[in-house]
């Protein structure tokens, strides 16, 4: 596994200002959660760290990634390549930065889409992306940063509930992941 300070002077490289500012965040964001809910802090660290690690990428870049190394895609993916940079950062994390452990590779997968039944480094990771320092599209975030503290599983449902609100006006494509894991919270 590469040294901390060396992913981060990577990841410096590979993404833009933005991006690396949110990364740091959500690293930094994950680390909290990770020592309120009592969890390896560390692991919650380099998840948070490398969860966007292929957003330099291109959509096409990602595509051709995930053909190179025979990663699956959807029809969802296809329509919407953006929601590959979950899947190839997690195949990235293992095999560019030397992450060997699953609970890592699997919270940076699902980060995006969660999934039913996320382990607890899932849930943080899912969580730490969206109430990060830096992050203000949704007008109820100061709520879901409290609820992130206090009753995590409340604030995913907050966020599933939010994220299909958003994705429900946009036309945007919608993950049946994503579907799948608020049915799941939510029940």
């Amino acid at each position: 596994m590469m040294d901390k300070n060396d992913i981060i002077e990577e990841l410096k490289k590979d993404l833009d200002k933005k991006r690396f500012e949110h990364t740091l965040g959500v690293a930094y964001t994950a680390a909290c959660l990770a020592m309120r809910y009592y969890m390896n802090i560390d692991k919650a660290y380099m998840a948070g760290l490398l969860h966007d690690c292929a957003k330099g990428m291109s959509n096409k870049e990602r595509l051709s990634y995930c053909d190179k190394y025979n990663l699956p895609v959807s029809e969802v993916e296809k329509e919407n390549p953006s929601l590959l940079h979950a899947k190839v950062g997690s195949h990235m994390a293992k095999h560019k930065y030397g992450i060997d452990d699953e609970a890592i590779l699997s919270a940076i997968y699902y980060h995006t889409t969660g999934r039913p039944h996320m382990e607890p480094l899932e849930e943080i990771i899912f969580v730490a992306d969206y109430i990060e320092p830096l992050r203000d599209m949704d007008p109820e975030l100061k709520e879901i940063r409290e609820e992130a503290f206090t009753e995590l599983r409340k604030a995913i449902i907050h966020i599933y509930a939010n994220t299909l609100k958003h994705l429900t006006k946009s036309d945007k494509a919608l993950d049946p992941t994503t579907q799948e894991a608020y049915d799941y919270y939510n029940g």
